[in-house]
């Protein structure tokens, strides 16, 4: 649905899978979009359908570069900082260049979008910040100590923008993303994510990994559930909304068993050998959080979230999309 004014949003990380989805999103809503990336994970051809809109920009740029924030916020009114380099792994063996991005260029993008006094800056805040707390369901104001450098990262956003919101002024709203999936998921190099790669392996016949006994759980979250998290954190007046933190999730757990067998189920629709692939088993990963469930309460009372996707009925929508662009 168009709405009736048109906003300038800037989107860092525009051509990642998230925030490719978001840029879609808002341009068929009507909005201006510039889209700030440097292309080190996210990808030209989640953009191809956009540049040619008269109401998309690309800037390439990195966060890392104080002028290339500056550039990209001027006449911005909302920010959704999507860039960031994800991964609890790559963080493991390369903390330095995970601290430069996640940490260095938030806070040039924080500086930035101050200095061009942008309306409100929601960024990409992330589940892994409960680290050690091992209490159900994950509420917002209940952390523990973080298990990987990434998590630490993402945790210092939270710091710095409460900072930036306390001393200059500057609306914030942190969405602590849970397992995120959906179309447009890279499902190739060494830190894909589990799902993208799982399907990519069942649609080749090879056997998936899974990391310990499949008994880890998580709060698996499809892509739309994610986009109404971000339309809501831009539209929300209520001045007690902002400045906070929330859960962004469906609220429901499913163990890494679960998963593979609803992606054998919904895969071997299309081809039916996939339902024999047999799985594998391999060591628990360094870092990994056993079981991850969020609390939506906070969410749904303050921004009025209301997700629409569960797992099962968003691994059918994202099966549906790789099969038609993967296969």
């Amino acid at each position: 649905m168009k709405s009736s004014i048109q906003n300038t949003i800037l989107i860092t990380g525009g051509a990642g899978f998230i925030g490719s989805n978001l840029c879609e999103y808002f341009l068929n809503s009507g909005q201006k979009v510039v889209c700030l990336d440097n292309f080190s994970t996210g990808h030209r051809y989640n953009l191809k359908d956009f540049l040619s809109n008269p109401d998309f920009k690309l800037i390439e740029g990195d966060i890392r570069n104080i002028n290339d924030c500056a550039l990209a916020v001027q006449g911005a009114d909302y920010v959704l900082h999507q860039a960031a380099l994800g991964s609890v792994p790559r963080s493991i063996n390369d903390p330095i260049t995970t601290n430069d991005v996640n940490v260095s260029g938030f806070l040039n993008m924080l500086v930035a979008a101050r200095d061009a006094k942008v309306k409100r800056f929601i960024y990409a805040a992330s589940s892994s910040t409960y680290g050690d707390s091992e209490g159900l369901p994950k509420i917002e104001d209940v952390i523990g100590k973080p298990l990987s450098p990434y998590a630490i990262t993402k945790y210092v956003n939270e710091l710095y923008a409460e900072i930036f919101s306390k001393t200059y002024g500057l609306e914030t709203i942190g969405l602590r993303y849970f397992n995120v999936f959906g179309r447009k998921q890279d499902p190739n190099g060494a830190y894909a994510a589990v799902i993208p790669k799982f399907v990519m392996q069942l649609m080749n016949y090879e056997s998936p990994v899974i990391n310990g006994d499949g008994n880890y759980s998580r709060d698996f979250t499809y892509i739309d559930n994610v986009i109404q998290m971000n339309a809501l954190a831009i539209s929300v007046k209520n001045s007690e909304a902002v400045n906070t933190v929330y859960n962004t999730a469906f609220g429901d757990r499913n163990t890494l068993n679960d998963l593979v067998g609803y992606l054998k189920k919904y895969l071997s629709e299309f081809d039916p050998k996939i339902a024999d692939v047999p799985v594998v088993y391999g060591e628990k990963r360094v870092g990994d959080i056993p079981h991850s469930l969020a609390s939506i309460n906070k969410a749904k009372k303050r921004l009025g979230y209301n997700p629409e996707y569960s797992l099962e009925t968003g691994l059918k929508e994202a099966i549906r999309w790789y099969w038609n662009n993967l296969k």
